[in-house]
């Protein structure tokens, strides 16, 4: 009998547990938060839509959804006070739940303007913040001041909040860059010269050099870059590896030295590929007049 009451009190207690276990659950809802990372990725693609448009200058800033600073990048040459005043439109944007241009023509509405707003605490009634949203969550704001006008300030703004759009997810959440294409003609006068096709100016991480070599070269280190050769013509002795004999430092990660200690000797000829990572000494001898190869550097 006792046995059946204590079986009886465990199974009572087992379902007070799971009454309370749900009812917690159903007071509680999981929550989206803005990482460093992500707030980082919001100012790239805002970034990267300051170049597509040319904008003269911008401070971007992203804030948490409780309207606190978490990043902040000003591009060169914009106006000191962009800073705050990008701050407040994102701050706005978050806290009250709106793009600014809302507040913005609300206060200057003809007859029906709100200018009594304008005297609230941490509100900046200026087009040019945007609301950042997850899976319908407002996890943060992005806030741009200093472009070519509150419109541009806006549409700078609206690429960053647009981060984390499906669109972007897909690509890993990088705005997507242009596609460059170098016609023949070019092609060919790069090579007549040796000249780099593609500089990686736009932020990607790569370059594509047209390279020409009509005799041998100094012994190279690139600390940052590796460097993929393809063969297109010609040939040439190629050493990798070893020591480079005085080598000095001829600009921002890159050192040049008079000849190669020890080191790999190959042939390389058309067709063939090398791949050298960054900071392995390299060096070219007896090439053939002319050799030519593409080098697509990666940083």
């Amino acid at each position: 009998m006792n046995a059946q009451i204590r079986n009886l009190r465990s199974a009572q207690v087992a379902a007070m547990i799971i009454c309370l276990a749900g009812f917690a659950s159903g007071q509680t809802a999981e929550k989206k938060t803005l990482t460093l990372q992500g707030a980082e990725q919001v100012i790239a693609a805002a970034k990267a839509e300051a170049k597509k448009l040319q904008a003269p200058g911008g401070v971007i800033a992203v804030v948490d959804d409780g309207g606190n600073l978490m990043a902040l990048e000003r591009i060169d040459g914009t106006f000191a006070a962009g800073a705050n005043i990008s701050i407040g439109k994102a701050r706005t944007a978050v806290l009250f739940k709106k793009p600014t241009r809302f507040f913005e023509e609300l206060v200057n509405s003809n007859g029906k303007g709100r200018t009594v707003m304008t005297a609230l605490n941490d509100f900046t009634p200026l087009i040019g913040g945007i609301p950042i949203t997850i899976d319908g969550q407002i996890v943060g704001g992005v806030g741009v001041s200093g472009a070519a006008s509150a419109d541009q300030d806006e549409k700078l703004a609206i690429a960053g909040s647009n981060a984390f759009s499906p669109e972007m997810g897909a690509m890993g959440g990088d705005p997507p860059a242009e596609v460059s294409y170098f016609e023949k003609a070019k092609v060919d006068a790069a090579f007549a010269q040796g000249s780099i096709l593609f500089d990686g100016s736009d932020g990607r991480n790569y370059m594509v050099h047209a390279s020409r070599r009509e005799k041998p070269g100094q012994a190279e280190i690139h600390t940052k870059d590796a460097d993929v050769i393809y063969v297109l013509q010609g040939s040439a002795t190629f050493i990798t590896g070893g020591e480079a004999v005085d080598a000095k430092t001829t600009a921002p990660d890159e050192l040049r030295g008079s000849s190669i200690k020890g080191g790999q000797t190959r042939q390389i000829a058309k067709g063939d590929v090398i791949i050298v990572p960054n900071g392995v000494p390299h060096q070219f001898l007896e090439v053939t007049n002319p050799f030519l190869y593409y080098v697509v550097k990666v940083r």
